[in-house]
């Protein structure tokens, strides 16, 4: 059984990449243990106490984007600080007012009124010299009138402030103690859905193994995935159980039989799905309540897409997509998603051993190929897809335009073509017939004829009849095919089923995928395989039956890939249960009709340090404006009337080397940009970036200046 619950889960995809032998790296889980719970290759605890520590950990409801393990929350607002010279002086002040005080009463300058209470108190017996009760009534008397005097001047000199920033707390770090383990109905290693729904043995085998340090994190993520299945009714509790029994932490495994990644460089959270990528800064642009808070992603915010735009280097591949594509793996693993990660051959995405599928285009030792057509049957969805690959970045650069003559002319070729060989036909073969050779058309129009097919007759002859006239796409699509059409793709995008081709059609089962994109010599065809792809992703999660699983699509490189039928498709993604992660250099990469509705149509948006001012102006337009306390403060000269006054003003001016002046403030509200183009093109230091957040419950978070390597 899979960690849905299926047992007929293996095979629905491409079998699974050889793993080499070795042990693997040790990952590591934030912020204690310094390893993941139970990460292989390495020899688990005895009693568990790291996985239990970790499960155990509080995750209170946050902001969103807020690192959530471990997270303690600040008010919303910032209470008002006092400088440390001010809070000082005072406490040291209203310590000597105290001092003052008790020495008048002590000296008899405020009379014995003060002393009045303890006579009345006290028998007339105790009065005696020399008695014991009276020397302790007295003295005890002093003592509580002093307390009193240092309690009144210790609140007015905030003392106890004073001991919270610079006394004992604040020297011992922050740290959370390790309290008694907590009752079993609120104990998460307990299992207690499982006992309340009367699965006790299950929970007590899982609970048995948490405790002997067998389960790992993806383990507990991937059972409780399957569990979810139970509840909703997919699969028979009797199931799950026996599964549990039989396997205990192991239950529900992936079709690729793996239960961790073999290397982690980012710290995961699976319980609430999070990956931390940064630190929010400490700076007064950030709303109080996120400062000095771990940043960090999710489904729940990847499924509004996410766009990251930043020069190389700034680190978008090492500081945002690495980490993504390592925490989608994992909820891979755990059935929890599906990922496909696009990128450059040789780009820092990962192990080959950390995915299901690898696909090398271009490469002689791939073990997979990529399915051209997306493994649909049809030949309109085929002409639609395949269309928008070969000349989406021809079209009319506006939100309206499509690729529909294009489209057409596809659709004349690929119906008779399926209908008489009953498969699509490969690259060599569809370019003949975009360029109108006479013997494969011929071939066609016999077949076609034989099989008394007369409707795709009459589609085959208007594809001929069209040839001729100016102006048709036909040259167009046949010159962007030969881009594929070269010996170093010659093993690729074969439809004879001789090859072990790789359909997105496979995203409604928890496959991790990578597709390496020839870049040397292969620009224009790697930009269009990237388009091919991207085109592939929105057809096929927008049909899949169980959208309860997360698809992500990650692009490394954008650029030449957003078109106006590839902005439609992404903000279709929301809906359907999936997400887009799109980097880019430059918005320059995008023309310019289509900024403002990518933009728009993506949910979590991302400026690296080193943008330019027009790129920084894009995202300043987006993020809009808002209302800001705004201080003007002015200095008027003071002018002394007479002789005391002017020796006075001249001696202040020896003093202090300034004229005496009068400061005036005037406090207003004004509306001003969030961050200005040229904040973004300038006030971001290196390895820090802008993000904005959506989540797909449509919560925001403004934009935060997020330091990527903290």
């Amino acid at each position: 059984m899979d960690s849905d619950g299926n047992r007929d889960a293996r095979g629905t995809h491409a079998n699974p990449v050889p793993r080499p032998a070795g042990p693997p790296e040790v990952p590591g889980v934030p912020p204690r243990p310094s390893r993941a719970p139970g990460a292989p290759g390495v020899p688990p605890l005895p009693d568990g106490s790291a996985f239990l520590s970790w499960l155990r950990t509080p995750r209170p409801e946050a902001l969103p984007g807020v690192w959530r393990f471990g997270h303690r929350p600040r008010p919303a607002q910032e209470p008002e600080r006092v400088p440390g010279r001010q809070l000082v002086s005072g406490a040291v002040i209203a310590f000597l007012v105290g001092w003052l005080i008790w020495s008048l009463l002590w000296n008899g300058y405020l009379g014995g009124w003060w002393l009045l209470p303890l006579y009345a108190m006290i028998p007339d017996s105790w009065a005696e010299p020399h008695s014991f009760g009276s020397v302790v009534a007295v003295y005890a008397y002093y003592a509580l009138i002093a307390g009193i005097i240092m309690v009144g001047v210790g609140r007015l000199g905030r003392w106890d402030e004073i001991w919270r920033r610079y006394g004992p707390p604040a020297w011992r770090p922050a740290t959370q103690a390790a309290g008694s383990p907590p009752a079993p109905e609120e104990d998460p290693a307990a299992w207690p859905a499982l006992r309340a729904a009367g699965a006790v043995e299950a929970a007590e085998r899982l609970a048995g193994e948490a405790r002997q340090g067998l389960m790992r994190d993806v383990d507990h993520a991937r059972i409780a995935r399957a569990w979810q299945g139970v509840q909703r009714g997919r699969h028979s509790l009797a199931t799950f159980t026996g599964a549990v029994l039989g396997a205990g932490a192991g239950a529900c495994p992936h079709p690729s039989g793996d239960r961790d990644l073999p290397a982690r460089r980012a710290r995961h959270d699976l319980v609430t799905g999070q990956v931390r990528i940064g630190t929010a800064a400490d700076d007064a642009r950030n709303p109080y309540a996120y400062r000095g808070a771990g940043l960090a992603l999710g489904p729940d915010l990847l499924g509004t897409s996410l766009l990251a735009v930043g020069p190389a280097g700034s680190g978008k591949t090492g500081s945002v997509v690495r980490p993504l594509t390592e925490s989608l793996c994992l909820h891979a693993l755990a059935g929890r998603a599906a990922v496909v990660v696009v990128g450059a051959a040789g780009a820092d995405l990962g192990p080959a051993d950390a995915y299901d599928v690898v696909v090398r285009i271009g490469h002689p030792d791939s073990v997979y190929d990529l399915d051209l057509y997306g493994g649909t049957t049809d030949p309109d969805e085929a002409a639609v897809v395949l269309a928008e690959a070969l000349v989406g970045d021809l079209a009319d650069p506006h939100p309206g335009s499509d690729t529909r003559r294009s489209t057409t002319v596809l659709a004349q070729l690929l119906g008779p073509f399926r209908a008489v060989h009953g498969r699509f036909p490969g690259v060599p073969e569809l370019r003949q017939l975009l360029d109108g050779t006479p013997g494969p058309l011929a071939e066609l129009r016999q077949g076609l004829r034989a099989a008394g097919q007369e409707s795709l007759l009459r589609e085959l002859d208007a594809r001929e009849r069209q040839m001729g006239h100016p102006g048709d796409v036909g040259g167009v699509l046949a010159d962007r095919v030969a881009l594929l059409d070269r010996p170093a793709f010659a093993p690729f995008f074969d439809t004879s089923g001789q090859s072990r081709p790789f359909s997105l059609k496979s995203l409604d089962h928890p496959v991790r995928v990578r597709i390496d994109l020839p870049q040397r010599g292969h620009a224009d065809a790697s930009r269009m395989l990237a388009r091919l792809v991207l085109a592939q992703f929105t057809a096929s999660v927008s049909v899949r039956e169980d959208r309860s699983l997360f698809a992500c699509l990650v692009l490394d490189d954008a650029s030449g890939v957003v078109t106006p039928e590839a902005v439609r498709g992404v903000q279709r993604l929301r809906s359907a249960g999936a997400g887009a992660v799109l980097t880019l250099r430059t918005l320059d990469d995008v023309p310019r009709p289509l900024r403002g509705p990518l933009l728009g149509a993506i949910g979590c948006r991302m400026a690296l340090s080193g943008l330019t001012p027009w790129d920084g102006q894009d995202f300043a337009e987006v993020w809009g404006k808002e209302w800001t306390e705004a201080r003007d403060v002015t200095d008027r000269q003071i002018i002394a009337e007479t002789p005391a006054g002017k020796a006075a003003h001249m001696v202040r001016r020896v003093i202090t080397g300034k004229a005496p002046t009068a400061r005036a403030v005037t406090v207003r509200q004004v509306e001003r940009e969030r961050w200005s183009a040229s904040e973004l093109a300038h006030a971001v230091p290196a390895g820090h970036a802008v993000l904005s957040l959506t989540t797909v419950k449509g919560e925001h978070a403004p934009p935060l200046l997020v330091d990527l390597r903290g």
